[in-house]
Order: structure tokens, then sequence, then C-alpha cells
């Protein structure tokens, strides 16, 4: 008997689970991982950014790897604790922390922290000193200066991300928050990086500029969290870009401006998302109707921006491409979709704008896309969506059910989950603080 290929297997998922579905490979995840592990110096540190995707079984493969995970609110704590990763070495960032998240943080082990600015600083204190115990904090500086050209800045002008060093230097004395207590720096100039030598140059100034701030702060440098900014392609074919000199270049600007580091003084960490897991999930759907209009071939999915959004409602929405599904026997539509789209018409099309099920023309996921011969009841992937996929996606827009996701390892399916949005209650209004009470 003859193995399927890469696209029968994943049409046989499509049958067992349904479509649209997304599936993430773990050897993909092991393979980024060590792939990152040499890129970077050693010793260090790789905190995985659940941002990307928080999926308990891809955090926990990276556990298991040797990453800590870096998290941003109670879904991702929670995603996190779930994968098996230790409270206490997971490392909580991002703007705006309120008091009940912080709370709940500490509440349930967390003890590193990105500040992002003194009050934040201080509403960590304030958390940690209502139960107990201390915080230890990083810094995180939004630097003035910006060496690399290359992906998306994420400092080095006005920005809600981290300190600005004229007004760190100027009022080093907040820094002394009771229950708060600084440990290091974190660094996040920028991000999606596939230029080498930008990313080269962002790392090298944020350690020059750690050395700098610890002499002028007077502080010890327990951890210096470099950050990011390694690339992954995103919904369209392509590799994850290699970065076999930064690991030389950076040991060497470790070893001038914080030369025990090789002992762990300090820690060096970096961080990643897109570039672990990127390459490791793709979403396969099915096209439910081909048509033309006005000279414009359309091909509708039965997934759109509701299940891979690419930050759409940030504007951010990136090119997207598909392929089709290769397979010895191509999935067909159910007979009630296969009525629904007159298949008898033979409706075939070369190029189209692939358009989603959401009553919305902003419903698009790739415009002109080269896709011969393309039909109604064929299976198309849309590759490298492991990261900000589905969890970045519009989700609850119309109310269509979420994909399936779809763990392997090996061609064995490790475990098929779905998410769902469900509507609990808030308390009565007796138990809710009235409007008067929250005015006084």
């Amino acid at each position: 008997m003859r193995t399927p290929g890469r696209g029968g297997r994943l049409a046989e998922l499509v049958e067992s689970y349904g479509s649209p579905l997304y599936v993430y490979d773990l050897s993909r995840v092991r393979k980024a991982y060590e792939d990152l592990r040499t890129a970077l110096p050693d010793p260090s540190r790789i905190y995985y950014s659940l941002k990307a995707n928080p999926h308990p079984d891809l955090v926990a493969e990276l556990r298991r790897c040797g990453a800590r995970a870096e998290v941003t609110s109670k879904g991702e704590l929670a995603s996190a604790l779930e994968a098996g990763c230790r409270a206490r070495e997971l490392l909580y960032s991002g703007p705006g922390k309120t008091p009940g998240e912080l709370d709940e943080a500490i509440a349930r082990g967390v003890r590193s922290y990105s500040a992002e600015s003194f009050g934040d600083l201080e509403r960590i204190g304030e958390a940690a000193t209502a139960r107990g115990v201390w915080a230890d904090c990083v810094l995180r500086i939004n630097a003035a200066g910006a060496p690399g050209s290359a992906g998306l800045r994420m400092t080095g002008s006005a920005s809600q991300f981290g300190f600005d060093l004229d007004a760190l230097l100027g009022a080093p004395e907040r820094l002394k928050v009771h229950g708060a207590r600084v440990v290091g720096l974190h660094f996040f100039p920028l991000t999606n990086a596939r230029d080498e030598e930008s990313l080269r140059a962002e790392l090298v100034q944020s350690i020059a500029t750690a050395a700098e701030l610890r002499s002028a702060l007077g502080i010890e440098l327990r951890l210096v969290d470099l950050g990011g900014g390694f690339a992954a392609p995103y919904a369209v074919p392509g590799e994850r870009p290699g970065y076999a000199g930064l690991r030389d270049a950076v040991s060497e600007a470790l070893d001038d401006h914080l030369p025990g580091w090789r002992e762990g003084a300090p820690v060096v960490a970096f961080e990643s998302g897109r570039h672990l897991v990127g390459d490791s999930g793709e979403l396969v759907c099915t096209v439910t109707d081909v048509k033309d209009s006005r000279g414009t071939s359309y091909a509708v999915l039965d997934s759109g921006i509701n299940h891979l959004g690419g930050l759409s409602g940030l504007g951010r929405l990136l090119p997207m491409s598909a392929r089709p599904l290769e397979t010895d026997s191509p999935h067909a539509a159910s007979g009630e979709e296969a009525q629904d789209s007159q298949r008898s018409q033979d409706a075939v099309a070369s190029r189209a704008t692939l358009a989603g099920p959401l009553c919305t023309p902003a419903d698009v996921l790739g415009r002109g896309v080269e896709l011969p011969g393309l039909q109604a009841g064929q299976l198309i992937s849309f590759p490298n969506v492991g990261a900000y996929g589905l969890t970045a996606s519009l989700l609850g827009f119309l109310g269509h059910p979420a994909p399936v996701e779809v763990v392997t390892d090996g061609g064995e399916v490790i475990t098929a989950t779905r998410l769902a949005l469900h509507r609990q209650s808030a308390g009565t209004p007796a138990e809710a603080p009235t409007a008067a009470k929250e005015l006084q």
C-alpha cells in the first residue's frame, strides 16, 4: 500500500476533523528551536513569546526543548501553566498591566516582570507587596537611535513601550519601589528582521546601552533580555531566514561590554515567537464556490479573516498566498455544498481573489493568486501560519465555528482541539457594584 504524501495526509485529516483545519507539526518546532539555539551566543536563554501562538502543545514542546515562556495576559499565563511551564521561570511583559492581572500573576507564582514605565513598576511593586513577596523586574528600554532598518520598529520614537532614556536617567530615584526589585534591562527594538546586518546592529547597540545604563543608574544586572526580531515567512511559501554570523558578532559585543556574561553575570536572554513556530503550521480550507464578477475571478473559501486575520484589525493584513493540495483522490465537497456551488457548470479559475465566508468586502485573504484549475470542492493550503494565525484573527465575527487545530509529530496526531467562545455570567446586578458606588 502506497503511503500518502503530504497533501494526502492533510486531506485525510480534513476527512477526520473537517474543513477549515489548522495543522501544526511539532518536528518543525523542534527544528526551529535548534536552528535559533545554534545562531545565538552560548550560554543564553530563549523565551518563547506566546503572543505568536499560545497553543499549549506548542508551548509544551518548546519547554521540553529548553525555552522559557514570555506572557502578556491572563490567557497566555493560563496557557503557559497548562503547558507545564513553571510560574517562577515565566517573564510577564507588556504595557498596561492592570492591578487585577498583576495580583493574579503574583498569586500564581510569577516573580519576573518587564516594567514599561515608572507607573508600571509601581503597580508591580504594589501587587507584590500586597502578597508579601518581592518581584524581580527588568526595565524595558525605549532607546534612541535606530541602526537597523529592516522589520517593524518597536522603539526609538514616541511609544507606549518602555522607558525613554532621558526620563529614566532624569529620575533614577523612582526605581526604588518597595516590592519591585530592579534586576536587569529589556530591549526589543524591532521585529521580523530578515536582514541579519540590521538585526546584528540592533543587538550590538542594545548591549552597549545596557552597559552604559548599568553604570549611570548604578543597578545590578542579573538579566539582560535583548529581545528578538527573528523573522519567518507569513502565509506565503518560503523558508525561515538563517543568521549564520549572529553568534560570533553578538558574543564579541558581550565580551566587550558585559564580560561576565559567560558565567551568567548577567544572564543573556533572547525572545522569539514567529521564528520558532511560524513554519510549523498551515491552514487547510475548501473552495466552496468559484465565480466571475466583472472580469475578476473569485474563489470563495470556507475560511477567511475570521480564521487567518493576520492582525487585519490593526491594519497589518499582509499579502497571502495559497497552494492547492496535491492528493491521489481530491477532496470533494459534501452533497449539499456541491449542489450550492453548481459544479456542473465547471467553474474553473487560474488567477483568483481568495474571499472568505464573512458578510464584508474586507474578507479577502489574497488577490490575484495563481491557482490554475481552481474549482469548487478543492482543498487549498496557506503555509507558514503557525504564528499569528488563529488567535490573531477576528475569531468571533459572525459566529462561524473555529477550525479544529490538529497537532502532529512524525505524521502521528497528538491532539485535536477547537477553540470556542462562550458567554458567561458576570454576576447578577445585586452582586455587581452599582454605577453610583463606582462614582463615589
